[in-house]
This record gives structure tokens, C-alpha cells and sequence, in this order.
């Protein structure tokens, strides 16, 4: 159950994976106190089924009317109010609305149970094409054959998305929420012509939000390809901003921004009473959003859902040119060489810009897995807060020259441990593993056994590491070879204590600096996507010392 606000931007979320043998439940309860609403998690669940639930409410069920609980469940929506946008609602659930004669009197608690039917519109499954063969293109609303220069990418992405913002309105939030932009209604516009000196200066695009008689307005100046953003043209759609009262200029480009680098060098004038923020925005993010919507939150309604999609074409288009972060830089190939033959010296500036380069791939890498499961997957920092970004950075570079590796680790929602990627730029190989700790309860041969039964589906070629106090390493093997002889992974001094197990798999690196099929980028990608889906897809629930009837059998 997810709580969301009026633009669909989630706030709470509350999972039950342990609901048992129950064919009714209760997830949460909307209810008023005083002047105030209030949403509160209760995961109570009924054997009885609906008639139990009913029942727990005051509501008389006889066993010879089992349809009663039904027909009860259908008519307890006279709770919600009928406003087309609710200020508290879930996202994947909108109420019916009640009759207009209830709504001035809504039905008294003791004699409806709280449970509302609803539904998420998704994509529908896809059917057999009319078409011939394959060779027959179907016809999109947001053509992509027609783009030649990088001009007329830029024109139509910024024109495609701020459309589909204006026509979406849960997409149009959720790009523009982060950015402060308020909930209300928004137009968006292209190529808008505004003074500035002796040139007008026209901006790639406009979007205003009203709300409650009040305008937010932000610029928008967008890239595509591997162009980058120009300083001397930002700057000058800060000062417009500034002048006539806009709140934000937003940059759309291929690139991520990071904390403490900015992307472009802009001039703040501080004497100025009314102060212009500058965000940034990348494609994948864009593209991230979108995925969120039409695969797991939906929007309510077909017509928008196909809109979606259809954008999502676009942006994943080759010819689109909106493809997010795609080239590790001029340093890339430097750096490696200098890791290779031991000639990079602590301090050089380059594997700086590649230590940048590779935060700016994870931070992607996070929104393709996010967007495919659903949820969010965040990269974690081993830092303080409050840390310089900068400093941080810097003592990254220099563990890359002396120990020629980049690493960092992933926070996936559900997963029993992070999720960490290794680049080994000495040995040309990718590392991505994750760490179980062990259970509390139970004896080791149980907890090997049932792990190499966890991991049936599981490559063969993965790396087992049974982890034990200390850290001087213990057994380890290919899960080919433990699955047979799952007491291979116990240390042969009984005494000592295991502290969990390490799952690994290990695969060749691109070579090239982009993205292409022998890129380093696609492989950092396709390595992450392999071991979670592979691996760590079936590791979602964390290890426990309790074991069911049927595993307490195998064992």
C-alpha cells in the first residue's frame, strides 16, 4: 500500500509479505480526529474471510447468508468524499463514489466495514500485430525517423515532454514537485521569445503551474546526444528569470548531476530580492518517472497510460538522442592505462573526473533497476553526513590509483544486504555481490542447506563465501559444485562463528568508454540487472533462524 499526495508523489509505503492463510485484510484506515485526517498502517488480516471482518464491526453476519458480507462491502464507500482529486488518496486504489444522497450523511462505522475495491488501469497485454512481417513499422504519435540534426531532437524531445507533463497530470508532478513547483493546474510551452538586451533570448521551453490564483513558472533549456550545457546561456535565462519574477530554470540534458559539482558555472546575484534556483534534470530520470507510472503505479486512465507509453518509446529511441548518461569522458581511457602499466600517481586530476564519471553511472544504474522493480533503489554512501562532497571525492581518487578499483554499493528496497558493484581496472572485471548476514536462530547446516535451495535458479557459476568472525575468510565455492555437498561451506573448526555469506558473480569489462555493446557502461548496467534478477530477486526475504514444516523435512 503506497500513500501518495494529489500529484501522485509517494510518501508513506507499507508492505505485507507475511499475510498467511487470511482471505480478508485490512491494510490501513482513513479516520478523522478533531478538525484533522489521519492514515494509519494496520495489516490485520481474517481467516474468517470478509464475513470476520464484517463481523469485528458490528455488522450481524448469519452463516446461511454468506452473500450478506458482500453486498455490505459493496455499499462502504460512502466514506470518501467525491472531489476528482482527494488530498490524502492511494494511488493505486480511487474510491467510488457515494450516492449524492449519502453524502451529506455518510454511514455510521458500526455498520460498514472499511473495505474498498479499486483498480490500477495498466498497459494492456499486447495482441498479434496485423502487420505482414516485421518490417512494417507502426505508426507513433511521437515519430523519431524524421530527426537529423541535434537542433530538431532538441525542439521535439522538449516538445514531446512537455506535452505529455501538461496532458499527464501525475507525470507533469512528479518531474516538477522536486523543483518546489506547486500541485495545481499546468501548461507547459516551446520556443518562447523573452527580452533580453538588444537579442531576445528564446528558451526551449516554459512551464507554469497555477494554484490558488498564484503562477509558478520555470524555464526550460534542453540537450540531447552528448551536447552539453552552455554557462553564458544558462546564465542568461537566470537573469531573464530574476527580472521578470520566474522561480526556477530547469536544465534537461544526457548527463546527472551530482552534489557539490555542478554542471554549469552560473553567476547568483545575492543583492537581488527575488532569488531563481537552478535544477537539473536528466533523461533517465525522465524516462525512470514515466516506467513508474505505466508498469507498477498507473495513472487512472487508458488514454494517459498509452500517452505514457508512447513517450517512453520516444526516449528510449536511438534516434531520440535521450538516452541519459552515456560516455565516462576524455579520462576514462588515460586512467586505465595508467591503472595498467602503474603509472597513475595519487592526485592526478583525471581519475578525479573519473571517479565523477562513475558516481554519475551508478546514480542511472539505480533509476533502470528502480524503474524495473518498482521501487526505489538508491546508492549508499559510507560517509557522514555533512562530509564535503569534494573531499570525498578526492580520497575516492586516490584509492583508485593505488588500488584500481571503483566501487560502490546499492540500497534495494526488499534486498537482505547491499547490493555492491566492483570495477576491477586492473584485471578487466566486474564484481557484483551481496552480502547475507546470518540467522539468529538455527544450527550453520541448516542455514547452508536452505541458502543453496534459496538459490535453485541461480547461475552456476556463482560465488558462495561463508563469512566468519574475524574476516580472515572462510570457505568458499561455485554453487555448482555446493549443491550437492551444502556442508562444504561450514569451517572445519566447529568453534568458530559464521557471521553470514557472500554471494558473488563476476563477468568481463567493456573496454570502450560508452555505452555500445562493448562499452564499459553496458556492461556495468547488464551486470547489475543479471545478478538481481538472477540472485538477489531470490533473497527478498531476509534469513531467519525459523524454518517451516517442509524445510525442517528437507533438512
Amino acid at each position: 500500500m503506497t500513500l501518495a499526495d494529489a500529484g501522485g508523489e509517494s510518501l508513506l509505503r507499507f508492505v505485507i509479505d507475511d499475510a498467511g492463510p487470511v482471505s480478508a485484510i485490512i491494510f490501513g484506515e482513513l479516520y478523522r480526529r478533531g478538525e484533522e485526517w489521519k492514515f494509519r498502517a494496520v495489516g490485520q488480516g481474517y481467516e474468517s474471510g470478509l464475513a470476520g471482518l464484517a463481523t469485528d464491526f458490528g455488522v450481524d453476519i448469519e452463516d446461511d447468508e454468506a452473500d450478506s458480507a458482500a453486498a455490505v462491502a459493496e455499499e462502504s464507500s460512502a466514506v470518501v468524499p467525491p472531489d476528482a482529486e482527494p488530498r490524502t488518496t492511494l494511488e493505486a486504489v480511487p474510491a467510488p463514489r457515494p450516492p449524492a444522497d449519502e453524502e451529506a450523511a455518510p454511514k455510521k462505522r458500526t455498520t460498514r466495514p472499511r473495505t474498498a475495491k479499486k483498480k490500477v488501469t495498466p498497459p494492456r497485454a499486447p495482441v498479434k500485430s496485423l502487420a505482414e512481417n516485421e518490417s512494417w513499422k507502426q505508426a507513433r504519435l511521437f515519430p523519431v525517423s524524421a530527426l537529423k540534426s541535434d537542433r530538431d531532437r532538441e525542439m521535439r524531445s522538449t516538445s514531446v515532454l512537455l506535452s505529455v507533463m501538461a496532458q499527464v497530470p501525475r507525470f507533469g508532478r512528479r518531474i516538477t514537485a522536486p523543483f518546489g513547483a506547486p500541485s495545481g493546474r499546468m501548461e507547459t510551452f516551446t520556443e518562447v521569445s523573452l527580452p533580453h538586451g538588444d537579442t531576445p533570448r528564446r528558451p526551449d521551453g516554459v512551464i507554469r503551474v497555477e494554484r490558488a490564483g498564484k503562477l509558478w513558472t520555470a524555464l526550460v533549456e534542453t540537450k540531447t546526444n552528448g551536447n552539453s550545457l552552455k554557462s553564458d546561456q544558462v546564465q542568461a535565462y537566470m537573469d531573464i528569470a530574476a527580472r521578470r519574477g520566474y522561480e526556477a530554470v530547469i536544465t534537461l540534458s544526457n548527463d546527472v548531476a551530482l552534489e557539490g559539482s555542478p554542471l554549469v558555472d552560473v553567476k547568483i546575484d545575492r543583492r537581488r530580492k527575488h532569488q531563481v534556483a537552478l535544477w537539473h534534470l536528466s533523461w533517465a530520470e525522465v524516462a525512470h518517472q514515466a516506467q513508474m507510472l505505466i508498469r507498477h503505479e498507473g495513472v487512472g486512465n487508458a488514454a494517459r497510460t498509452w500517452l505514457l507509453q508512447d513517450l517512453l518509446h520516444y526516449l528510449q529511441h536511438e534516434n531520440s538522442g535521450c538516452h541519459g548518461f552515456q560516455n565516462m569522458g576524455s579520462a576514462w581511457v588515460p586512467v586505465r592505462n595508467g591503472i595498467s602499466d602503474e603509472t597513475l600517481c595519487q592526485g592526478d586530476p583525471r581519475a578525479l573526473e573519473v571517479v565523477e564519471s562513475w558516481e554519475r553511472l551508478i546514480r542511472q544504474v539505480c533509476l533502470r533497476l528502480g524503474g524495473e522493480l518498482g521501487q526505489k533503489v538508491l546508492p549508499a554512501q559510507r560517509t557522514r553526513r555533512g562530509i564535503d562532497p569534494g573531499a570525498r571525492r578526492a580520497r575516492l581518487a586516490d584509492q583508485l590509483c593505488a588500488e584500481g578499483r571503483l566501487q560502490a554499493e546499492l540500497r534495494v528496497e526488499g534486498a537482505p544486504g547491499l547490493l555492491t558493484v566492483c570495477a576491477d581496472l586492473r584485471t578487466a572485471k566486474l564484481r557484483t555481490s551481496v552480502e547475507i548476514p546470518a540467522p539468529e536462530q538455527g544450527y550453520p547446516l541448516t542455514w547452508a542447506k536452505r541458502l543453496v535451495r534459496r538459490l535453485a535458479e541461480a547461475p552456476a557459476d556463482l560465488h558462495v563465501e561463508t563469512l566468519v568472525e574475524g574476516g580472515t575468510g572462510g570457505p568458499r565455492g561455485t554453487l555448482e559444485r555446493l549443491r550437492p555437498e551444502p556442508a562444504d561451506l561450514l569451517p572445519k573448526d566447529r568453534a568458530t562463528r559464521i557471521t553470514g555469506f557472500r554471494l558473488s558473480l563476476f563477468k568481463g569489462m567493456g573496454s570502450g568508454r560508452g555505452n555500445a555493446e562493448s562499452g564499459f557502461i553496458r556492461s556495468v548496467d547488464d551486470a547489475v540487472q543479471r545478478f538481481h534478477t538472477s540472485v538477489v530477486a531470490h533473497l527478498d526475504a531476509p534469513a531467519s533462524g525459523r524454518a517451516t514444516a517442509k524445510e525442517r523435512a528437507a533438512v
